[in-house]
C-alpha cells in the first residue's frame, strides 16, 4: 500500500471537503444576506401596498363614497326604509290595473268609508220613514178631500142630470111633432113624384113606340156624307140585296182561290215531274260514268300488263343474250401496254 499517496488523497480529500464547506458557508452567508434582502423587499412593499390601500380607502371615503355609486340603490342596506310604500292613496297613479295593488272595497280608508255609508244610510232610512209618514198624510188628505169633491160633484151631476131629462123631454116632444109634419109632406111629396113619374114613363113608351128606333128606319142611318156612309149606332143591319150581294163576292173568291189552288197544284206536280227527269237523268249519266271508269280501268289493266310482259321479255333477253358474255383477264390486260 502507498500510503504517501493515500495520505496525499486524504489531504486533497481534506483540502476539497474545506474548500467545499468554506463555499458553502459563502452560498449559506449569500442566501442569508439575500433573505434579508428578500424580507426587507417583501416588508417595503407591503408597506407601500398598505399605504397605497389607505390612500385609496382615503380616497373612496372622501370621494366615493356607497351613496354617490349608481348602482347604490341595488345594493342599498336602508333600501326597504327609503322606499315608498306600495299604494300611498286610493288616486296613486302607480296603481294600475296591472299592478294588482287596489280592489274594489280595499281602499285605505274602508274603516272610515263603512262608518260613512252606515251613517248615510241610518239617514236615508230615516229619510225614508218620514218621506213615507208624509206620502201617508199626503195620501189620507188627498183621499178625504177627494171623497169631499166626488160628493159635490155626485150631487152636482144629479142635479144637471134631472135638468137634462126634463130638457130632453121638451125635445122629444117638440121633435115628434116636427117629424109628423115632415112626414106627412114627405108623404104627398112622393104621392106627386109617382104621379109624374108614371106619366113620363107613358110619354117616353108612346115616343119610343113611334120613333124611328123601334120601327128600324133604314132612312135614319144615312150618314150626310153620303149614302154609302152609315151612322153606327143607327145603323139596323144591311138589306136583302146587299146581303146578296155580298154573297156572290164571296163565291167568285171561293172560286178565285179554287182556280189559284188547282194552278199551284199542277204548277208542283210539274215541278215534281221535272225533279223525277233531272234525278232519272243523274242516276243515267252515274252510271254511264262507272261503265266508262270500268272500261278505262279494263284498257289500263291490259296495257300495263302488256308492259309487264315486254318488261319481263326485255329482261330475259338482257339477262340471256346481252350480259352473258363477261370480260376476261386477257380483255383487261390490253390496256395500258404502251405509252405515248
Amino acid at each position: 500500500v502507498d500510503k504517501d499517496a493515500l495520505d496525499a488523497q486524504v489531504k486533497d480529500r481534506k483540502i476539497q471537503e474545506a474548500a467545499e464547506k468554506a463555499q458553502n458557508e459563502e452560498f449559506a452567508n449569500e442566501m442569508k444576506k439575500n433573505d434579508k434582502i428578500m424580507c426587507m423587499l417583501e416588508e417595503q412593499q407591503k408597506n407601500y401596498i398598505r399605504n397605497i390601500n389607505k390612500a385609496i380607502c382615503e380616497f373612496q371615503k372622501n370621494f366615493q363614497q356607497p351613496e354617490t355609486r349608481r348602482e347604490f340603490d341595488l345594493s342599498d342596506p336602508q333600501a326597504l326604509k327609503k322606499d315608498r310604500p306600495a299604494r300611498l292613496s286610493d288616486d296613486d297613479p302607480r296603481c294600475t290595473v296591472s299592478g294588482l295593488q287596489k280592489f274594489m272595497g280595499e281602499d285605505l280608508n274602508y274603516d272610515q268609508r263603512m262608518k260613512f255609508q252606515k251613517e248615510q244610510s241610518r239617514e236615508w232610512y230615516l229619510q225614508q220613514q218620514r218621506d213615507w209618514k208624509n206620502a201617508l198624510a199626503n195620501q189620507k188628505f188627498a183621499d178625504d178631500l177627494f171623497d169631499k169633491n166626488r160628493i159635490a160633484v155626485d150631487q152636482k151631476t144629479m142635479e144637471l142630470q134631472r135638468k137634462e131629462e126634463e130638457d130632453r123631454r121638451a125635445v122629444c116632444a117638440t121633435i115628434k111633432d116636427f117629424n109628423r109634419a115632415q112626414a106627412a109632406e114627405l108623404a104627398e111629396r112622393k104621392k106627386l113624384e109617382k104621379y109624374q113619374k108614371m106619366k113620363d114613363d107613358m110619354d117616353e113608351i108612346t115616343s119610343l113606340l113611334q120613333g124611328d128606333l123601334l120601327s128600324e128606319n133604314p132612312e135614319q142611318a144615312v150618314s150626310s156624307f153620303g149614302r154609302h156612309r152609315v151612322i153606327t149606332d143607327r145603323w139596323k143591319g144591311m138589306s136583302q140585296d146587299q146581303l146578296m150581294a155580298i154573297r156572290y163576292s164571296q163565291q167568285q173568291q171561293v172560286l178565285e182561290k179554287l182556280r189559284a189552288k188547282e194552278e199551284e197544284r199542277q204548277r208542283d206536280a210539274e215541278w215534281d215531274r221535272q225533279r223525277l227527269q233531272i234525278a232519272r237523268a243523274q242516276v243515267l249519266f252515274e252510271r254511264q260514268q262507272l261503265r266508262q271508269n270500268r272500261e278505262c280501268r279494263r284498257a289500263l289493266d291490259n296495257v300495263n300488263s302488256e308492259l309487264s310482259q315486254e318488261q319481263k321479255s326485255k329482261n330475259i333477253y338482257l339477262k340471256e343474250e346481252e350480259y352473258s358474255n363477261f370480260p376476261t383477264e386477257q380483255y383487261y390486260a390490253q390496256f395500258n401496254t404502251t405509252s405515248r
